[in-house]
């Protein structure tokens, strides 16, 4: 009688909107902070086998992170010139293939009193992961068959995706996350301003916009055709593109080649659309003669992307969400280039996680708890794997 009393008292508590609305915060940060702790452990093993002397601190900004600290310590001219490209080459084209908006916001940070950079680049990411975390709560509330619970599941999902360890890194994904989020907020309730607002600032972060600018310009067209009066309509269509076009634009000023961004990526990275081509023949080598973890799984995990995309289809999800998700998925799959990022350059693909909140929204608490701890779990090792144990880059 009294356990029963003391779960009612419990369940009535987690109803009050104080503590609904802390949940997302206090969910996203507890899962990333067990992905730290066991990277914590992983490097500290790696010491003591192999003699090295790096510290979890060294892992979350390396290989890219260096370039976005560079970047937002001396600009694009004053990078320091041990960083390179994938081939090992570098010339005063090769930072432009890193978007300014991530060192843009750390070197605003960086500005405040007893910020040092570095301590900048983690406020940055963990901030931005916040307001991610609380953009997810509030589309899992707001999607069709959305709930609380669903949106909380949604948060724990995303911080717990396979290669959410970037979101406490000096990279770039947590800042693009949360832009995005919030743009696909204003999509699906239709606050079109907040849309493209939104859209611009994730097209100066990450060349993965252009996912979110085709979602963002299909929604705002049918909306348009619907009621061709609606000027907030208009006005958020025409502002979405311009973050991404602007930089673009200032790169190709910059190389005097109208493809100047896409020029730097092939050149220093090799990366350019082939139709999945090289995805495919990485896949089929991997699955043929697997030869590491993180790359079998990398075709794993694409492979999981493919079939969550169909079953968004199936629990009609918003049209929206899917064809930005579908975008990222292609995007990635699509290109050549480092195969080894694949895993990491699904995670702004969250909307195809959607579908899996609505479903665990209704079964036993028991349920969810073990299916979301084993994702926590699987999610921290992954994670710390890529970092402490694989040798190259991510």
């Amino acid at each position: 009688m009294h356990e029963s009393n003391a779960r009612t008292r419990l369940a009535e508590a987690l109803r009050h909107p104080a503590a609904l609305w802390t949940a997302p915060a206090l969910i996203y940060l507890f899962v990333r902070q067990v992905g730290l702790f066991v990277l914590q452990l992983v490097v500290e093993y790696q010491n003591k086998t192999t003699g090295r002397t790096d510290t979890s601190v060294d892992n979350l900004k390396s290989w890219d992170g260096e370039w976005f600290l560079g970047i937002a310590q001396g600009g694009y001219n004053d990078v320091p010139q041990r960083l390179t490209d994938a081939a090992g080459h570098r010339t005063a084209e090769t930072p432009l293939a890193f978007f300014p908006g991530y060192p843009a916001l750390i070197r605003w940070v960086d500005g405040l009193p007893g910020v040092d950079l570095v301590g900048a680049a983690f406020a940055v990411s963990l901030i931005s992961g916040l307001f991610c975390a609380y953009g997810l709560f509030v589309l899992g509330r707001t999607v069709r068959d959305g709930s609380s619970r669903a949106g909380l599941i949604l948060v724990t999902l995303f911080a717990a995706s396979p290669m959410a360890v970037v979101l406490s890194m000096t990279y770039s994904e947590a800042t693009f996350c949360a832009f995005a989020i919030w743009s696909l907020v204003g999509v699906v309730k239709k606050r079109w301003i907040l849309a493209g607002v939104c859209c611009t600032a994730a097209g100066l972060v990450r060349p993965t916009a252009a996912a979110l600018i085709a979602a963002v310009g299909l929604a705002v067209l049918v909306a348009v055709i619907a009621n061709r009066r609606d000027w907030r309509a208009w006005a958020g269509g025409l502002i979405a593109p311009l973050g991404m076009l602007g930089y673009l634009a200032w790169v190709s000023f910059r190389t005097g080649d109208l493809a100047g961004w896409f020029g730097v990526q092939q050149r220093g990275w090799n990366s350019k659309f082939d139709g999945g081509a090289a995805t495919w023949e990485f896949s089929l080598s991997h699955l043929g003669n697997p030869r590491s973890v993180l790359e079998t799984g990398t075709v794993w995990l694409l492979a999981l992307a493919v079939v969550l995309v169909f079953y968004a289809f199936q629990r009609r999800l918003e049209w929206p969400l899917i064809a930005y998700g579908l975008g990222v998925l292609a995007m990635d799959i699509g290109s050549n280039g480092l195969m080894n990022s694949k895993a990491r350059l699904l995670l702004p693909a969250f909307t195809l996680l959607i579908p899996l909140a609505l479903v665990l929204a209704r079964r036993r608490p028991s349920t969810v708890l073990t299916v979301l701890g084993m994702a926590i779990l699987f999610s921290a090792w992954f994670g710390a794997y890529s970092l402490a144990v694989w040798q190259y880059a991510i």
